[in-house]
């Protein structure tokens, strides 16, 4: 369980104040352009530090702003992969899957197998198409043997066509690998298809969590109710 406490993060005009609690198998974070989807991921991974607050994944604590503790970015066994997907260029698709991680080549062939990476290892990304470089990234991710992982807009640079297949892929994911993700995404439908729940967040503030069918029957009964002030 990821567990987020009275957390306060600033940048400019922006903050971000949340609590929550992130315990099932596959949780959505949904919300508009601007509302803090990618900056509270980047809280939890630790590429931002926020003012207060507390971030705790188990019983470790990963950041406590009374306390001071601040565990780095790489010690915190969490996956992160971010919308560009951030693979080396100079790599091939075998030393992108094995950079930074421990030498397990049980946990290799698994990663290739599951993904079908096999055909792709020596290549580079450059070759790749857009899912190719998405299954890549992931593996990569799922090869630091991560505890969490987080997934920014994973189908946002796809084609309808591709999304579908790669949504095949995300419930294997999903039931192939025992690590509680956390799904970023602007498509409702998209995360009707895979998550258990789902969290809404609007400028910096959590709105509504639940199941996927009863927040978003939530959320357009709202739109409508401001909908038909404005008219």
């Amino acid at each position: 369980m990821l567990t987020i406490n009275n957390l306060h993060f600033e940048a400019g005009p922006f903050s971000l104040e949340l609590s929550v609690e992130l315990h099932r198998k596959v949780t959505g974070l949904y919300g508009p352009s601007g509302s803090g989807k990618t900056t509270l991921l980047e809280i939890i991974a630790g590429l931002k530090r926020p003012r207060k607050g507390c971030i705790s994944l188990g019983n470790r604590e990963l950041f406590n702003g009374t306390t001071g503790t601040w565990v780095k970015p790489e010690s915190r066994q969490v996956g992160y992969v971010p919308q560009d997907l951030a693979l080396f260029p100079h790599k091939t698709t075998r030393a992108n899957l094995l950079y930074g991680s421990p030498i397990d080549q049980s946990e290799f062939g698994h990663i290739v197998s599951e993904f079908q990476l096999e055909p792709l290892l020596d290549r580079f990304p450059h070759g790749l198409s857009g899912g190719e470089k998405q299954r890549v990234a992931i593996g990569r991710a799922l090869m630091t043997k991560p505890r969490f992982l987080m997934l920014d807009e994973p189908l946002s640079s796809l084609d309808q066509p591709l999304k579908s297949r790669a949504l095949d892929f995300f419930r294997r994911l999903k039931e192939s690998f025992q690590v509680p993700i956390l799904y970023v995404s602007h498509d409702a439908s998209e995360l009707g298809e895979i998550c258990d729940e789902v969290v809404v967040l609007a400028a910096g503030r959590i709105i509504s969590q639940g199941k996927i069918s009863e927040v978003f029957a939530e959320v357009q009964e709202t739109r409508y109710y401001y909908r038909k002030r404005l008219e």
